[in-house]
């Protein structure tokens, strides 16, 4: 194999112009010619991957992800920490693992449910542990 030749184009509309071909020899030696219509290479002008559109649709992504995953759990947060705050003896509660209750007395993170009035059946509770007040909800 000692004749190799190499194919080259430049970046013109014009194909034919543009192609030059050269014999390269196995000697080491490389030569490639490039012919070009004009002398000063054109820049075509670069897109940036990210544009305007694209930030904007972005932050609103990133807006409804902070409604989605924030702000809705922490609402019903507080709403659940009124509804406790706001409890008064003889409501009638439902715990978080469904046990129906009367309040009976209210301390500062334990409530005392009466469950059964035959016997007199009486849990303690944590705040956290109530579910709803059935009294005010009417559910």
């Amino acid at each position: 194999m000692k004749n190799v030749w190499i194919l080259a184009q430049t970046d013109s509309s014009d194909a034919s112009p543009g192609i030059s071909s050269e014999p390269v020899t196995s000697d080491e030696q490389t030569t490639t010619t490039v012919q070009s219509d004009s002398d000063a290479p054109t820049e075509t002008p670069k897109r940036s991957p990210f544009g305007g559109t694209q930030l904007i649709f972005l932050a609103l992504m990133f807006v409804l992800m902070y409604m989605i995953l924030f702000r809705g759990p922490r609402k019903k947060q507080q709403q659940h920490k009124q509804m406790v705050q706001s409890l008064t003896k003889n409501d009638r509660i439902q715990t978080i693992g469904g046990i129906i209750g009367t309040v009976v007395d209210i301390k500062e993170d334990e409530i005392t449910l009466k469950i059964d009035e035959s016997n007199n059946t009486k849990i303690k509770i944590l705040r956290s542990a109530i579910g709803r007040n059935m009294s005010k909800d009417k559910n």
